[in-house]
């Protein structure tokens, strides 16, 4: 994952991507000389080795597309996402394929780790070397005996609340099924395709109006009278299983909670059947790219995750991050 490059790319409007043409046919600490406290999932030393170790490799495995790699350092929803970005990579823009290969490095770092017995995971928050505007939000989980990157959220820093603590700087971690003000974290993502899907008139009602439930709110508007290919082909949504189904939540220090979570949907483009016998749906690059076929229907599908706020008041969903990783 390349945050300078990859957060612009990602964070356009859901179904963009699938474009289609008709035609005729806090601050990071020094562990030296200081004990971590021993209840912790890890040590703020351990947290430090995973992150750095992380840069290390996802910078190399950037700069040569090297998938199995990655896949050393990288698990569960973020993985899938990035798996696709080598995929699409030779469909970029050449100054971007230049932007993605450089390395980074996490800076101003802030380890958020919670009390052990509640699971293997972690966070981080950080800055990176090449974006100075926002902060992101990673966790890092044991996969297969070994910590891997399976969550990445970038947001303005008012967007990720403060993280409660204890007396030795502990976090706490929250069941994803724990319900508060009448939404679990687990249940975010159907309320937030839900807004894909009925314009938010069933699940999404329980979800606060903000920039990612609007754009998705539009999103169906459009898709439900406009259509796509001009008004030739019906343009619907539907939710699916995430690649990877972990949603990972803190107790924050106002009592609400905080959750990174996957975010997954289709994309469905049919043909009206009156054109059907002299047109086609043509793939786009990107489309092509992922294995996309002319023909009556182009189906795609697309991982993202998103970052939630939950307080008995309210539920918001204040960032979310979309790959486009297949299409047929």
């Amino acid at each position: 994952m390349s945050p300078h490059i990859t957060r612009s790319l990602r964070t356009a409007a859901v179904g963009a991507t699938a474009a289609l043409v008709l035609t005729a046919c806090g601050s990071e600490s020094s562990d030296t000389g200081k004990a971590s406290a021993p209840q912790g999932v890890v040590s703020q030393a351990t947290a430090k080795k995973v992150a750095d170790h992380y840069e290390k490799v996802n910078n190399k495995a950037n700069a040569a597309q090297d998938e199995k790699l990655l896949g050393t350092v990288e698990a569960g929803q973020v993985y899938a996402m990035d798996k696709a970005v080598y995929t699409l990579f030779d469909t970029w823009p050449k100054k971007d394929q230049k932007d993605y290969a450089k390395p980074f490095s996490y800076t101003d770092r802030t380890y958020v780790i919670p009390k052990k017995g509640s699971g293997d995971w972690f966070a981080v928050q950080a800055k990176s070397s090449e974006n100075n505007d926002e902060r992101v939000l990673l966790v890092f989980d044991k996969v297969d005996g070994t910590y891997k990157m399976v969550l990445s959220l970038w947001a303005a820093a008012e967007d990720i609340p403060k993280p409660a603590l204890d007396k030795d700087g502990l976090a706490e971690a929250v069941a994803p099924g724990t319900k508060i003000g009448g939404l679990a974290p687990s249940d975010v993502g159907a309320a937030y395709a839900d807004f894909l899907e009925t314009g938010g008139k069933k699940k999404g009602k329980a979800l606060t109006s903000t920039k990612p439930v609007e754009n998705a709110k539009k999103t169906y508007q459009r898709s439900s009278t406009e259509g796509a290919a001009k008004g030739m082909a019906t343009e619907k949504f539907f939710a699916k299983p995430p690649a990877d189904p972990s949603v990972y939540a803190l107790r924050t220090a106002d009592g609400g909670i905080v959750a990174l979570l996957p975010l997954a949907h289709k994309q469905e483009s049919l043909l009206k059947e009156s054109y059907r016998s002299n047109a086609s749906l043509v793939p786009n690059d990107e489309q092509s790219a992922l294995g996309a076929i002319r023909g009556p229907l182009i189906t795609d599908v697309f991982e993202g995750q998103g970052l939630a706020e939950l307080t008995p008041k309210a539920a918001r969903l204040t960032t979310v991050d979309f790959q486009h990783v297949d299409a047929k």
